[in-house]
């Protein structure tokens, strides 16, 4: 199981993108792509129920802990990390037999020993267990953390010289496989690998030689980029032909820029492309190593990320004082800090819209590839039609391992019963669909949130340039969300609001406050968090409070500005 961070729709060549992908692109030329797969707008509670298959708020992940308000803490939904009334599948594959391995980012909790995936059913482990972390040292890249905490079954390590994220998530992964093979040199063990990329999570990083590939390529700028892809999409049959595809409002004219502002957005999305394109370099190391050691041919890759792209800008001043740069010359490189911003961001999620935090389409459509034995000859290579939701990882998983989940007892405790759907059917050639016009797909993160039923989508998005209003569209047809419907199919529109009414009370939904919004909320709490770290300071609380008055002031003229402009 690989999980990418925050990556576009259509960040990877089988999905339409400029960036090279040869990897990620074999896989999907084996294995079955899936034109409609979806997760959460947001990290962690994607990752709950990738590892449960129960809804995040069930599952003690109803939103990131960085983000969460007060009113929100006090409800075992909202704990930020992964209540124990859930089973992971490592744990049940674990009991089945399996080697069970974790290499990567965790964010399910981690101040409690109990909470670490090495307590949660993996065997082996090497985890970062914040919401993103630097890729070259161990420097915080937010204040909520005084550094980047890195841990090997459950202690504390210092990362090697030379350390790249991608590059030591794959070799501890590689290192893992080879301990399951000597462990159980008589009779092979069958091995869950669970590789969790930080890329392409800000700070934006990448080696030199690989941002340097696409120094250039951008100086067109966003919008070009973002015609570029839809055609791709639609070329390779994601979408329809006739799809039509919105402007987002923080997107800005690129003409507008000087030229040295162009040449520095070009490296800008250079140093990003450069980071998926060394994603891709290890994950082919990763399959080299199962090809040489004879295990390629019977093991199932799924690759999906955990959301869409990330859209934000950070202010200077929050960068500097966390000891980060953002000079021309070393961008990307150590003690820099990238971002590709939201226009930039909404290029990368082509052809669609919004981005991470959003219940558009672009912050929770994201590829997914399943390659291996099982898929049917006659779907490698091919586009699965069929809606899928992060929930479907858990049961498919365990349905290719020969086992199920238990449903609401384990050994005597009561659980959460998994609500995902098996995809196997679909992988196996046997249905085009295990969803039906009935089914749904529900999600509510931070106060934005989604219900798809059939062809279609109602969906709530709230601070910066959003509205704050329930919409719908059909999104069979209109995938770029460009035709709200609400007016129209007023039947559709109020069936779909009582049914996220309902979702809403069953999985105990608080109401944010009305001026909540995620990304600033964020802000808040990273400060605080700041601020308690340096109660044994005065001249650190003096810097504190002034850094956080000064950043809440430019975050809020900026997000004005765009909501008097939208």
């Amino acid at each position: 199981m690989i999980l990418a961070d925050d990556l576009g729709y259509s960040d990877i060549g089988s999905y339409g993108s400029e960036i090279s992908t040869p990897n990620l692109d074999q896989l999907a030329n084996n294995g079955l792509r899936f034109s409609s797969f979806y997760t959460t707008a947001s990290c962690a509670p994607t990752r709950a129920m990738l590892l449960t298959g129960v809804d995040s708020h069930r599952a003690g992940v109803a939103n990131i802990s960085e983000a969460l308000t007060p009113e929100q803490a006090h409800s075992p939904f909202y704990r930020g990390t992964l209540n124990h009334n859930v089973i992971t599948i490592a744990r049940l594959l674990n009991d089945a037999g399996y080697d069970t391995a974790m290499s990567g980012k965790w964010h399910l909790g981690y101040a409690d020993p109990s909470l670490l995936p090495i307590n949660r059913g993996f065997k082996q482990t090497v985890t970062m267990p914040f919401s993103g972390g630097d890729n070259w040292t161990q420097q915080s890249y937010v204040p909520h953390y005084d550094k980047t905490l890195w841990l090997e079954n459950g202690k504390e390590i210092a990362v090697p010289e030379g350390f790249y994220s991608s590059k030591f998530i794959v070799d501890k992964a590689i290192q893992q496989l080879e301990n399951n093979q000597k462990n159980h040199q008589e009779q092979r063990k069958p091995f869950f690998s669970f590789v969790s990329f930080l890329a392409v999570h800000i700070p934006v990083q990448a080696p030199k030689e690989f941002t340097e590939k696409y120094i250039g390529s951008y100086r067109d700028g966003w919008h070009a980029l973002r015609k570029n892809r839809q055609n791709a999409v639609k070329d390779l049959g994601l979408i329809p032909a006739n799809a039509s595809m919105k402007r987002m409002a923080a997107t800005d004219d690129w003409d507008d820029l000087s030229e040295e502002e162009k040449r520095y957005s070009d490296k800008r999305m250079s140093v990003y492309a450069g980071m998926v394109d060394a994603m891709d370099h290890h994950i082919g190391r990763l399959i080299q190593y199962l090809k040489e050691s004879g295990q390629y041919d019977n093991t199932v890759i799924i690759f999906t990320s955990d959301n869409g792209p990330a859209a934000g800008d950070v202010p200077l001043l929050w960068i500097n004082a966390l000891g980060y740069n953002r000079d021309y010359e070393t961008l990307g490189e150590r003690y820099s800090y990238g971002t590709i911003g939201a226009s930039f961001g909404s290029a990368v999620a082509s052809p669609l819209g919004h981005y991470k935090f959003h219940s558009g389409e672009g912050g929770i459509r994201v590829p997914l590839i399943i390659s291996g034995p099982q898929v049917a000859d006659s779907h490698r290579g091919r586009i699965s039609h069929s809606r899928a939701f992060v929930k479907d990882l858990a049961p498919t998983i365990l349905a290719l391992a020969g086992t199920h989940h238990p449903g609401t007892q384990y050994k005597g405790k009561a659980i959460e019963a998994s609500t995902g759907k098996n995809l196997l059917p679909v992988i196996a050639a046997q249905t085009d669909s295990v969803y039906t016009d009935e089914d749904v797909i529900t999600y509510e993160i931070g106060g934005n949130a989604a219900l798809i039923k059939g062809d279609y989508k109602i969906t709530l998005n709230r601070g910066g340039t959003n509205d704050g209003r329930w919409h719908l569209y059909n999104i069979t047809e209109d995938p770029g969300e460009t035709e709200p419907l609400e007016t129209v199919e007023t039947t559709v529109f109020f069936d779909l609001l009582a049914e996220y009414e309902t979702y809403a009370r069953e999985n105990g939904v608080i109401p944010v406050p009305k001026n909540y919004y995620q990304p600033a909320q964020i802000l808040r709490n990273g400060l605080t968090a700041r601020f308690k770290n340096s109660v044994g300071s005065p001249t650190g609380q003096l810097i504190t409070l002034i850094l956080g008055a000064v950043i809440i002031l430019l975050m809020t003229r900026k997000l004005t500005r765009r909501s008097l402009t939208a």
